[in-house]
């Protein structure tokens, strides 16, 4: 028994120019083969393929016409305009919050950096008027004759003086109320108003701000 009785018989030859149907095993059906092996132009129900012959492109999923797809992208993208606008606007609204913020911390540091140096500038005036009794017992010393006590009495206010002391004791000047002291008056012809005639305990100013008036006799 040959090979193609085994398979259910032989194969008839092919003739020259006439084409062979094939099976289909998918139940498609026959497809006529020509010679090279190529498909034929017709199929068993008489229909003719072409390569020049205009082929509709795919179904619009869900719309019934162009027109409508074109109508619902339009709306989409109207859609995505206005949440594209509303998203700039919050995001220009978070810009100006995180400046005014920004802005905010800025003015505390400043104001707390100010409280800082104020309160250390008045730590030191403190400070200084518990030590304006020394130079008052120093000042009178000297004046009674205690020489020995002059280079403690320069070296303590210099030191303070470099740090912004500054004595009030300037004579035949107008009398200030900010920064005098009127003890003593007595009687003159003074067309300019009161004078400062004696210093009876020095003032002394603290970087500007007078931490302790002048006593003074006034001459009116």
């Amino acid at each position: 028994m040959t090979k193609s009785d085994k398979f259910g018989g032989s194969k008839s030859p092919k003739s020259p120019g006439s084409a062979s149907e094939v099976h289909d095993p998918f139940g498609i059906g026959e497809l006529p083969i020509d010679d090279d092996g190529e498909l034929g132009d017709d199929l068993d129900d008489g229909t003719v393929i072409s390569s020049g012959d205009d082929v509709d492109g795919p179904e619009l999923a869900g719309y019934s016409s162009c027109e409508e797809a074109l109508s619902d992208t339009l709306t989409n993208l109207e859609r995505v305009t206005v949440e594209r606008d509303e998203a700039t606007v919050q995001r220009d609204e978070y810009l100006d919050l995180v400046k005014r913020v920004q802005a905010d911390f800025e003015n505390y540091k400043r104001r707390v950096e100010g409280q800082r140096v104020e309160q250390i500038e008045r730590a030191a005036e403190a400070l200084v008027v518990e030590v304006l009794p020394v130079l008052d017992a120093c000042e009178a010393a000297v004046a009674h004759g205690a020489d020995d006590v002059l280079p403690i009495q320069s070296s303590l206010y210099g030191t303070l003086e470099r740090r912004g002391l500054t004595k009030v004791d300037a004579t035949d000047v107008a009398f200030d109320p900010t920064v005098h002291e009127a003890v003593l008056t007595e009687a003159g012809d003074n067309d300019d108003g009161p004078t400062v005639i004696e210093i009876m305990r020095t003032g002394y100013s603290w970087n500007g701000r007078v931490v302790r008036p002048a006593m003074v006799k006034v001459r009116s």
